[in-house]
């Protein structure tokens, strides 16, 4: 039971997050700082009550380990948030961050000094192939949608390959933060509800170096139109309204991965993430009309299907299947 509600937090969280991430972005493209800033906050007081007790609880990893954590945890969220504003459409930004199974290959090779099949080699060749495929024709689309003038033109193709470069840097940067979560956890033991809390609490001070562009965007959104809240029929700001549920899907969408790390395998983990990433990606696509076209639908099978293939997803369900056969002859 407890897993299946798992699934269904993930599904129905991470991807309304989704959607109520783009209703922000579309109207204020620079709003990532106060997005991240009260995911951030509301995540930080809700484990300050029930994780840590008040303050009362002691970590099981010291804060020193922590606040280098947070470092990179901070940078990462904060980049991936800003992203949005420098001319990368909402399913770009979905399919580079599924390409984080080539980051941490890359570094694992680097830190950790680890090998791979052939196999799992060609299954990042596809996920690289297919990234450079939604990227090159998102290229092509921001020089001819932005302006008839060269200049304009230009302008925006360096706007966007300046958030090509802020992914590829939070991409990296967060698969370093796995390899160090990964020693971390061998050392300590998990307590990810713990690293969850003091990951989103420690950084809380960071946001001042960001107080005047939040301020700026809660006027922004102060002055947005009126919106009658469905069943409490309370009128808020709209985008207020789209902040509130964004929040509280992203709340959703991390309890739900963090049941799902707790009660399943972690193949059926990256199962259901990236099954999700792909429902969100089509959502995004029909529902917001992004462009995208046959070379980026491609590109996406590539990514998925690399994806699949890394996990080794056939051969385990093959095994799961015949391990019921092999009890009977025993």
């Amino acid at each position: 039971m407890r897993p299946a509600f798992a699934v269904g937090l993930v599904f129905a969280g991470c991807c309304s997050n989704v959607i109520f991430l783009e209703l922000l972005a579309r109207k204020h493209p620079g709003c990532g700082n106060i997005v991240t800033f009260a995911q951030f906050l509301f995540i930080a007081v809700e484990g300050f009550l029930f994780e840590a007790d008040l303050g009362r609880k002691r970590p099981a990893i010291p804060i020193r380990y922590y606040a280098v954590m947070v470092t990179m945890f901070f940078t990462v969220s904060v980049v991936n948030n800003y992203a949005l504003n420098l001319n990368i459409a909402m399913p770009l930004h979905m399919i580079f961050r599924s390409g984080s199974l080539i980051a941490n290959m890359i570094l694992g090779i680097i830190i950790l000094k680890k090998r791979y099949s052939i196999f799992k080699y060609t299954s990042i060749a596809l996920v690289s192939v297919g990234i450079f495929v939604c990227t090159f024709m998102s290229a092509k689309q921001v020089t001819s949608q932005s302006s008839s003038t060269e200049n304009d033109g230009f302008q925006a193709f360096a706007w966007w390959l300046l958030g090509i470069g802020a992914l590829t840097f939070a991409l990296l940067m967060s698969a370093r933060m796995g390899i160090f979560q990964e020693t971390l956890y061998k050392q300590f033991g998990k307590h990810s509800k713990e690293a969850l809390f003091y990951n989103h609490a420690l950084p809380l001070p960071g946001f001042i170096f960001l107080a005047s562009d939040i301020y700026d965007h809660a006027v922004l959104f102060n002055n947005s139109e009126l919106y009658q809240v469905p069943v409490i029929g309370v009128t808020v700001p709209i985008m207020w309204f789209y902040l509130l549920m964004n929040v509280i899907t992203q709340y959703v969408c991390i309890r739900g991965v963090f049941i799902l790390t707790t009660e399943c395998a972690s193949l059926t983990v990256t199962l259901v993430v990236t099954l999700r990433k792909f429902v969100s990606l089509i959502f995004s696509i029909l529902y917001f009309q992004n462009p995208f076209t046959l070379w980026h639908w491609l590109g996406t099978l590539f990514v998925f299907t690399g994806t699949l293939m890394y996990t080794e997803v056939w051969n385990n369900l093959g095994a799961a299947k015949g391990q019921p056969q092999k009890e009977k002859k025993n």
